[in-house]
Protein backbone atom coordinates (compact mmCIF):
# COMPACT_ATOMS: atom_id res chain seq x y z
CA UNK A 1 0.00 0.00 0.00
CA UNK A 2 1.46 3.48 -0.88
CA UNK A 3 1.84 5.37 2.19
CA UNK A 4 1.58 9.32 1.93
CA UNK A 5 2.92 11.25 4.96
CA UNK A 6 2.46 15.07 5.40
CA UNK A 7 1.71 15.56 1.75
CA UNK A 8 0.19 18.29 0.18
CA UNK A 9 -2.10 16.67 -2.39
CA UNK A 10 -4.54 20.05 -2.56
CA UNK A 11 -6.08 20.32 -6.06
CA UNK A 12 -5.41 16.62 -7.16
CA UNK A 13 -7.36 14.41 -8.99
CA UNK A 14 -7.88 10.12 -8.60
CA UNK A 15 -9.60 8.97 -12.14
CA UNK A 16 -10.65 6.04 -12.73
CA UNK A 17 -9.28 4.47 -9.50
CA UNK A 18 -9.72 1.71 -7.05
CA UNK A 19 -9.55 3.44 -3.69
CA UNK A 20 -11.02 0.26 -1.95
CA UNK A 21 -9.67 0.23 1.54
CA UNK A 22 -7.92 3.65 1.58
CA UNK A 23 -7.56 5.51 5.22
CA UNK A 24 -7.70 8.83 5.44
CA UNK A 25 -6.28 10.00 8.73
CA UNK A 26 -5.96 13.67 10.39
CA UNK A 27 -6.48 15.15 7.14
CA UNK A 28 -7.92 18.21 5.92
CA UNK A 29 -10.70 17.91 3.58
CA UNK A 30 -12.40 20.85 2.36
CA UNK A 31 -14.72 21.32 -0.79
CA UNK A 32 -13.91 17.90 -1.93
CA UNK A 33 -16.38 15.68 -4.48
CA UNK A 34 -16.66 12.27 -4.34
CA UNK A 35 -18.38 10.73 -7.66
CA UNK A 36 -18.01 6.93 -8.22
CA UNK A 37 -19.15 3.58 -6.77
CA UNK A 38 -18.42 4.35 -3.15
CA UNK A 39 -19.88 1.58 -0.27
CA UNK A 40 -19.15 1.24 3.52
CA UNK A 41 -17.61 5.27 3.84
CA UNK A 42 -16.88 5.98 7.13
CA UNK A 43 -16.18 9.53 7.87
CA UNK A 44 -15.36 10.89 11.13
CA UNK A 45 -16.57 7.21 12.79
CA UNK A 46 -19.83 7.75 11.03
CA UNK A 47 -21.43 5.67 8.08
CA UNK A 48 -22.59 7.94 5.56
CA UNK A 49 -23.20 5.64 2.56
CA UNK A 50 -26.77 5.06 3.85
CA UNK A 51 -27.48 8.75 3.72
CA UNK A 52 -26.26 9.56 0.70
CA UNK A 53 -27.84 6.59 -0.99
CA UNK A 54 -31.34 7.68 0.68
CA UNK A 55 -31.07 11.19 -1.05
CA UNK A 56 -29.88 9.92 -4.22
CA UNK A 57 -33.38 7.78 -4.03
CA UNK A 58 -35.14 10.82 -2.76
CA UNK A 59 -34.10 13.16 -5.66
CA UNK A 60 -33.83 10.14 -8.45
CA UNK A 61 -37.26 7.79 -7.50
CA UNK A 62 -36.60 5.97 -10.51
CA UNK A 63 -33.62 4.49 -8.68
CA UNK A 64 -36.15 2.54 -6.48
CA UNK A 65 -37.13 0.76 -9.58
CA UNK A 66 -33.78 -0.04 -11.12
CA UNK A 67 -33.18 -2.69 -8.02
CA UNK A 68 -36.47 -3.92 -8.07
CA UNK A 69 -36.58 -7.55 -9.61
CA UNK A 70 -40.41 -7.05 -10.76
CA UNK A 71 -40.52 -6.83 -14.51
CA UNK A 72 -43.03 -4.16 -14.22
CA UNK A 73 -41.21 -1.90 -12.50
CA UNK A 74 -38.30 -2.12 -15.25
CA UNK A 75 -40.08 -1.58 -17.75
CA UNK A 76 -41.77 1.65 -16.10
CA UNK A 77 -38.10 2.17 -14.62
CA UNK A 78 -36.71 2.35 -19.43
CA UNK A 79 -39.74 4.15 -20.02
CA UNK A 80 -38.77 6.95 -16.96
CA UNK A 81 -34.66 6.64 -18.28
CA UNK A 82 -35.79 7.15 -21.91
CA UNK A 83 -38.20 10.41 -20.97
CA UNK A 84 -35.41 11.87 -19.12
CA UNK A 85 -33.26 11.28 -21.88
CA UNK A 86 -35.79 13.07 -24.45
CA UNK A 87 -36.48 16.09 -21.93
CA UNK A 88 -32.32 16.37 -22.00
CA UNK A 89 -31.96 16.24 -25.83
CA UNK A 90 -34.67 19.13 -25.85
CA UNK A 91 -32.69 21.23 -23.80
CA UNK A 92 -29.09 20.39 -25.19
CA UNK A 93 -31.34 21.35 -28.88
CA UNK A 94 -32.18 24.82 -27.36
CA UNK A 95 -28.36 25.49 -26.94
CA UNK A 96 -26.95 24.22 -30.13
CA UNK A 97 -23.13 23.32 -30.21
CA UNK A 98 -23.67 22.45 -26.27
CA UNK A 99 -23.60 18.93 -27.22
CA UNK A 100 -20.28 19.20 -27.96
CA UNK A 101 -18.56 21.19 -25.12
CA UNK A 102 -17.40 19.16 -22.08
CA UNK A 103 -16.18 20.02 -18.72
CA UNK A 104 -13.43 18.88 -16.42
CA UNK A 105 -12.33 16.14 -18.89
CA UNK A 106 -15.68 14.28 -19.04
CA UNK A 107 -17.06 13.38 -22.18
CA UNK A 108 -19.87 15.60 -24.06
CA UNK A 109 -23.30 15.14 -24.59
CA UNK A 110 -22.69 13.14 -27.89
CA UNK A 111 -20.03 11.74 -26.55
CA UNK A 112 -22.11 10.19 -23.62
CA UNK A 113 -24.61 9.67 -25.46
CA UNK A 114 -22.37 7.55 -28.23
CA UNK A 115 -20.85 5.63 -25.44
CA UNK A 116 -25.17 4.41 -24.54
CA UNK A 117 -25.19 2.88 -27.90
CA UNK A 118 -21.89 0.57 -27.19
CA UNK A 119 -23.71 0.02 -23.28
CA UNK A 120 -26.65 -1.07 -25.51
CA UNK A 121 -25.19 -3.26 -28.37
CA UNK A 122 -22.45 -4.83 -25.55
CA UNK A 123 -24.88 -5.34 -22.17
CA UNK A 124 -28.38 -5.75 -24.03
CA UNK A 125 -27.76 -7.12 -27.61
CA UNK A 126 -25.02 -9.51 -26.66
CA UNK A 127 -25.85 -10.46 -23.08
CA UNK A 128 -29.48 -10.41 -22.96
CA UNK A 129 -30.17 -11.29 -26.37
CA UNK A 130 -27.48 -13.20 -27.53
CA UNK A 131 -26.64 -11.38 -30.65
CA UNK A 132 -22.89 -11.69 -32.32
CA UNK A 133 -23.66 -9.26 -34.71
CA UNK A 134 -21.00 -5.88 -34.97
CA UNK A 135 -21.73 -3.17 -32.89
CA UNK A 136 -23.05 0.06 -34.14
CA UNK A 137 -20.31 1.94 -35.54
CA UNK A 138 -20.68 5.02 -34.06
CA UNK A 139 -20.74 3.61 -30.41
CA UNK A 140 -17.65 4.30 -27.87
CA UNK A 141 -16.34 1.94 -26.19
CA UNK A 142 -13.80 1.14 -23.10
CA UNK A 143 -10.68 2.60 -23.59
CA UNK A 144 -8.63 -0.39 -22.95
CA UNK A 145 -7.31 -2.71 -25.59
CA UNK A 146 -8.16 -4.64 -27.85
CA UNK A 147 -11.38 -3.40 -27.26
CA UNK A 148 -11.62 0.43 -27.95
CA UNK A 149 -12.10 -0.07 -31.80
CA UNK A 150 -12.98 -3.71 -32.02
CA UNK A 151 -16.18 -5.48 -33.34
CA UNK A 152 -17.25 -3.21 -35.85
CA UNK A 153 -16.79 0.32 -33.79
CA UNK A 154 -15.75 3.74 -35.58
CA UNK A 155 -13.87 5.71 -33.89
CA UNK A 156 -12.87 8.12 -37.22
CA UNK A 157 -16.42 8.82 -37.46
CA UNK A 158 -17.79 12.16 -36.14
CA UNK A 159 -21.54 12.02 -36.00
CA UNK A 160 -24.06 14.50 -35.85
CA UNK A 161 -26.24 14.80 -32.38
CA UNK A 162 -29.68 13.59 -34.96
CA UNK A 163 -27.60 10.79 -36.33
CA UNK A 164 -26.86 9.45 -32.52
CA UNK A 165 -30.17 10.04 -31.38
CA UNK A 166 -31.58 8.09 -34.34
CA UNK A 167 -29.51 5.21 -33.33
CA UNK A 168 -30.61 5.60 -29.66
CA UNK A 169 -34.00 6.05 -30.20
CA UNK A 170 -34.41 2.79 -32.36
CA UNK A 171 -32.35 0.88 -29.35
CA UNK A 172 -35.34 2.43 -27.11
CA UNK A 173 -37.85 0.81 -28.76
CA UNK A 174 -35.87 -2.48 -29.09
CA UNK A 175 -34.96 -2.90 -25.35
CA UNK A 176 -39.09 -1.58 -24.36
CA UNK A 177 -40.50 -4.38 -26.97
CA UNK A 178 -38.26 -6.83 -25.25
CA UNK A 179 -38.83 -5.76 -21.84
CA UNK A 180 -42.47 -5.86 -22.90
CA UNK A 181 -42.77 -9.61 -22.86
CA UNK A 182 -39.75 -9.94 -20.65
CA UNK A 183 -40.92 -12.36 -17.42
CA UNK A 184 -39.29 -13.07 -13.89
CA UNK A 185 -37.89 -15.97 -14.83
CA UNK A 186 -36.42 -15.15 -18.36
CA UNK A 187 -34.91 -12.47 -16.29
CA UNK A 188 -33.36 -15.34 -13.87
CA UNK A 189 -31.98 -17.26 -16.51
CA UNK A 190 -28.33 -17.40 -17.31
CA UNK A 191 -27.41 -14.70 -19.98
CA UNK A 192 -26.72 -16.04 -23.20
CA UNK A 193 -23.51 -14.81 -23.71
CA UNK A 194 -21.99 -15.54 -27.19
CA UNK A 195 -18.56 -17.92 -26.48
CA UNK A 196 -16.45 -15.43 -27.92
CA UNK A 197 -13.87 -12.53 -27.12
CA UNK A 198 -16.23 -9.65 -27.68
CA UNK A 199 -16.76 -6.88 -24.82
CA UNK A 200 -17.72 -7.66 -22.09
CA UNK A 201 -15.24 -10.80 -21.76
CA UNK A 202 -16.79 -10.54 -17.90
CA UNK A 203 -20.10 -11.31 -18.27
CA UNK A 204 -20.46 -14.86 -18.74
CA UNK A 205 -22.04 -16.76 -15.60
CA UNK A 206 -24.08 -13.62 -14.72
CA UNK A 207 -28.14 -13.63 -14.87
CA UNK A 208 -30.12 -11.66 -17.86
CA UNK A 209 -31.52 -9.74 -14.67
CA UNK A 210 -27.87 -8.61 -14.05
CA UNK A 211 -26.94 -7.84 -17.64
CA UNK A 212 -30.16 -5.84 -17.91
CA UNK A 213 -29.48 -3.83 -14.83
CA UNK A 214 -26.15 -2.84 -16.32
CA UNK A 215 -27.95 -1.27 -19.17
CA UNK A 216 -30.42 0.31 -17.22
CA UNK A 217 -27.90 2.01 -14.63
CA UNK A 218 -25.67 3.14 -16.79
CA UNK A 219 -28.53 4.91 -18.89
CA UNK A 220 -29.44 6.24 -15.11
CA UNK A 221 -25.97 7.35 -14.00
CA UNK A 222 -24.72 8.46 -17.46
CA UNK A 223 -28.12 10.79 -17.74
CA UNK A 224 -27.03 12.09 -14.06
CA UNK A 225 -23.79 13.04 -15.45
CA UNK A 226 -24.72 14.44 -18.40
CA UNK A 227 -27.26 16.56 -16.61
CA UNK A 228 -24.61 17.58 -14.05
CA UNK A 229 -22.04 18.87 -16.80
CA UNK A 230 -24.59 20.80 -18.60
CA UNK A 231 -25.67 22.89 -15.39
CA UNK A 232 -21.84 23.66 -15.40
CA UNK A 233 -21.46 24.60 -18.60
CA UNK A 234 -24.89 27.04 -18.60
CA UNK A 235 -23.85 28.28 -15.31
CA UNK A 236 -20.45 29.54 -16.35
CA UNK A 237 -19.48 32.81 -16.78
CA UNK A 238 -19.21 33.81 -20.52
CA UNK A 239 -15.55 33.96 -21.85
CA UNK A 240 -13.67 37.63 -21.22
CA UNK A 241 -13.22 39.06 -24.84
Amino acid sequence: MTRYLDEDLGGAEFRECDLTGARLVGVVMQNATIDGLVTNLVVNGVEVTGYVEAELDRRHPVRALLRSEDPADLRQAARQLHADWAATIERIRRSPGIERRSVNDEWSAVQTLRHLIFVHDSWFRRCCLGSTELFSPMGIGPAVEPYRDAHGIDLSLDPTLDEVISVRNAQAAELDGWLDDATAEQLDTLAPVPPDDVWPPYARGRSVRRCLGTVLNETFEHHRFCVRDLDLITSAPPPLT
